[in-house]
């Protein structure tokens, strides 16, 4: 009987670590991936720091409302790789070619409301008190130099998710190095002047940004086209007419997920244009930490990818109880990571200031909120990597819900509360809205993890049932 014993846990230990390697295997080329983006983020804000203080106010503000509103789309269409993994999994390969197609008509919406929402920045950048008109001058700049990548990023994506649906993560990683590759000889043509073309700052960012978002849809285009796994999957014609019903299954399963990103990306945009009034040492100091935080994050997003492909594709299988391993191996993956970046934040926060800014008082405030930083690094990689398997259980609404209330009703009031006023402590300045980030980011992971457990305790008849309803 205990030999049995044995060997049943031991076969359940042999299916963690093969679920594990599965994981990590999709996560390496989206880390790769992600990095290469946020890097370019960095690049940006690297480059124009050496310009002025002011410069890099300018790429920080005008990132804020970017990512504000080019996150919501990408969201959006983030319902495609659900739906194209579950496809996958359950061998329905027919079906994909259809969704993806719809998914070009989707991004082309999208495309035109974000580029609109750009163009009249100024409305909003306008409005903020007590504004530089130079640092309101050059913002506004990067976002409509920086729109006219809209397009080129979000038919990028479409393309990207229907690799990463088919578990084909390494063509991003590739096409992403090439783009971090392009942008920075292109920002420093434009952000310092040479070449003929005028120095032009921050807002050169905005230019080389957009042109790299084109280059990098061009090569997956190509790469589409020739792709030999993707020869028996796409579609006869390259254009067709707008599918509405597949546009609205795309669209009632993206836009939860679409509405989580932006209630947590505009709590950070907000929480940069609360802070600017605190002056221009605050703003970077704020922007430096931010920046680099975004870097820590790309390890659990990129296992968040992963975990909705993993466990979209094991239900897609019909197998609930693999889908509940590759969720749970998901989670501590998640947290083993966490723990080590934590420890690189604390351990080296002032030198990674210094790389950012050259300004003393600039590197005191980054490495003082990189401390906080590396407090909520845990929490973060749980709950966004809970939000990516409640993803592949296609439970969007729930992220929203919890994402929306851990954010704006619990993160942003407490930060508020702490950074710029007197009732619970005396005011704290940028570091106050840093301990709201941990509070809400602390709750979101509690809320995600119990919306898992409650997930896997229901039938595993109904979760399926639930799961293929969403794509037919």
């Amino acid at each position: 009987m205990q030999e049995y014993v044995k060997s049943v846990k031991y076969v359940k230990y042999m299916e963690y670590i093969k679920e594990a390697r599965s994981l990590l295997t999709l996560s390496l080329p989206l880390v790769i991936a992600q990095a290469s983006q946020t890097a370019m983020g960095v690049a940006d804000t690297v480059m124009a720091g050496r310009v002025s203080a002011t410069d890099m106010a300018a790429v920080a503000i005008g990132t804020s409302i970017w990512l504000s509103v080019i996150l919501f789309a990408h969201g959006l269409l983030l319902a495609l790789t659900s739906v194209v993994t579950q496809l996958n999994g359950a061998g329905r390969h027919e079906h994909i070619a259809h969704q993806v197609q719809q998914g070009f008509w989707l991004a082309l919406i999208l495309s035109v409301l974000v580029m609109g929402v750009l163009y009249n920045s100024q409305f909003l950048i306008s409005r903020m008190r007590d504004i530089d008109p130079l640092l309101a001058q050059k913002a506004i700049g990067f976002l409509h130099a920086i729109m006219w990548g809209v397009p080129g990023y979000l038919f990028f994506q479409v393309l990207r998710n229907q690799c990463e649906g088919l578990s084909r993560t390494s063509p991003g990683m590739v096409i992403g190095c090439v783009g971090l590759v392009v942008n920075i000889p292109i920002n420093y043509v434009f952000i310092y002047g040479k070449l003929g073309v005028p120095a032009l700052g921050g807002v050169g960012c905005g230019i080389a940004t957009a042109s790299v978002y084109w280059v990098m849809l061009l090569l997956m285009a190509g790469y589409v086209r020739y792709a030999s796994f993707l020869r028996g999957i796409l579609p006869q014609k390259w254009i067709i007419a707008p599918d509405w019903k597949t546009l609205k299954h795309l669209t009632e399963l993206g836009l939860p997920i679409a509405m989580a990103m932006f209630f947590e990306v505009t709590l950070f945009a907000v929480v940069a244009l609360l802070v600017f009034p605190l002056g221009i040492v605050a703003v970077a100091g704020h922007q430096v930490a931010l920046n680099f935080s975004s870097l820590a994050f790309i390890l659990p997003m990129s296992l968040s990818v992963a975990a909705t492909i993993r466990v979209g594709y094991r239900l897609g299988e019909g197998s609930v109880a693999n889908a509940c391993v590759a969720a749970w191996v998901s989670l501590f993956v998640g947290a083993v990571f966490a723990c080590c970046t934590t420890a690189f934040t604390m351990t080296f926060r002032q030198h990674i200031a210094s790389l950012y800014s050259n300004n003393h008082e600039v590197v005191v405030v980054a490495s003082q909120l990189m401390l906080l930083a590396g407090v909520y690094q845990l929490s973060d990689a749980m709950q966004v990597i809970g939000g990516g398997i409640l993803r592949g259980y296609k439970d969007t609404r729930s992220v929203f819900l919890i994402t929306f209330t851990s954010c704006w009703m619990l993160g942003l009031p407490s930060g508020y509360l702490l950074a710029l006023t007197d009732y619970l402590v005396p005011a704290m300045g940028p570091g106050g809205f840093w301990m709201g980030f941990i509070i809400g980011l602390t709750a979101a992971a509690i809320m995600m993890i119990g919306r898992i457990c409650w997930w896997q305790s229901r039938p595993a008849g109904l979760i399926l049932q639930r799961s293929a309803h969403k794509i037919n």
